[in-house]
């Protein structure tokens, strides 16, 4: 198979979806690599590295785009890449289309292949694809926030860990998954005083094994979330349901109620965004201040580490990609169910029905029914 790669063009990021370690397994599979010119360079890979392993670097994302039957990518494609689109192409990347309609009907109208990292699901129910940059986004979102906890950004001017003498920062997190308990590890090791909420039991019960007394478990109700978010100095929000548009748990009414110069942390802004107030920002331009709260809504929080988060990321999407590319999208999935979970385009038809749910105007088909 033609395997391509090509640089993100979305604002600051500079991961990159393929390393020349992965280059060297496809091309030992007997699969042809074609690379943009710089796509690796904000990850720290060469050209150079890439040619050794075996690719070929074409000057223009248009040239791989033509070139590939399978094309791999971190990030969802933007606007400017849709006319790039081919039918029958297998696009294996982040997709996030709950909160992205353009996307859904360009990948729809050129039945394109979208095979979506984010709702690859495995025999236990893990999404092993996400797991990684939810790590990664997890440990950076504490890190963000008391960056802009800092009086310079707005912020109240609180040191997450205090210092004797002084009160400790409340830390609010809202979900319990895999962001939520990297967001605890990072806030606790630094010191502050931790909720976390979560509508499973289960979860919190185990959060509180792990965690023990350094932590504040509690179920998630708008009752409690408010409570919390009232006394919070930093609030992250961590909801997920996969490929489905997160829930609009942090309302806009708190922030009349919450102390000026809060943050809040929106790291489910991919999906849509857990917060009412939530707008997508970018690295360049990270924050905006609304009614006095600090909103930090960054699309591709694990951009901002691109050497880290390409590594970790490539080192679960190599098996699956190579299934994919050895076998062709069909038979993979019938020899590896998961595959089939990460399907959320197919020949012009939905078939992700999170994604399908999140709309009011696409039928759903279930995948299976197809081939």
């Amino acid at each position: 198979m033609r395997v391509g790669c090509v640089k993100e063009i979305k604002n600051n990021e500079f991961r990159v979806g393929m390393t020349p370690d992965n280059v060297k397994s496809y091309v030992a599979s007997g699969h042809e690599v074609y690379i943009e010119k710089s796509a690796g360079t904000g990850s720290g890979f060469t050209d150079e590295e890439y040619t050794q392993a075996g690719a070929k670097i074409l000057d223009t994302a248009k040239e791989v785009w033509d070139t590939s039957e399978m094309m791999i990518k971190v990030k969802e494609p933007l606007k400017e890449e849709y006319s790039l689109f081919h039918e029958g192409l297998i696009l294996y990347t982040y997709l996030h289309l709950a909160a992205d309609k353009p996307q859904t009907d360009a990948l729809l109208d050129y039945k394109v292949k979208g095979v979506a990292y984010e709702t690859l699901t495995d025999r236990n129910g893990g999404l092993p694809l996400l797991a990684p940059m939810s790590q990664i986004a997890g440990r950076l979102s504490v890190q963000e926030g008391a960056k802009y906890l800092e009086k310079i950004f707005g912020g109240s001017g609180v040191l997450l860990a205090g210092v004797p003498g002084t009160p400790k920062a409340k830390v609010v997190i809202l979900g319990g998954g895999s962001v939520g308990a990297n967001a605890c590890k990072i806030a606790v090791g630094m010191g502050a005083d931790v909720t976390i909420l979560d509508i499973n039991l289960q979860r919190l019960a185990y959060l509180d094994d792990i965690f023990g007394a350094r932590i504040q478990t509690l179920a998630s109700t708008d009752a409690n979330i408010e409570k919390c978010v009232k006394e919070a100095d930093l609030v992250i929000g961590s909801v997920l349901i996969p490929g489905k548009a997160a829930p609009k748990i942090f309302k806009k009414k708190y922030l009349k109620e919450m102390r000026p110069g809060t943050v809040f942390v929106d790291v489910a802004v991919d999906q849509g965004g857990c917060g009412e107030t939530t707008r997508m920002t970018y690295h360049d331009n990270p924050i905006f201040i609304e009614e006095g709260i600090v909103h930090y809504c960054v699309g591709n929080m694990p951009g901002a580490v691109p050497r880290t988060s390409t590594i970790a990321l490539t080192n679960v999407t190599l098996s699956y990609g190579l299934k994919i590319a050895d076998k062709g999208l069909e038979q993979a999935c019938r020899e590896d169910e998961a595959i089939y979970s990460a399907i959320n385009t197919y020949d012009g038809k939905l078939t992700c029905k999170n994604v399908a749910d999140s709309f009011d105007c696409y039928e759903y088909t279930d995948i299976r029914t197809i081939f």
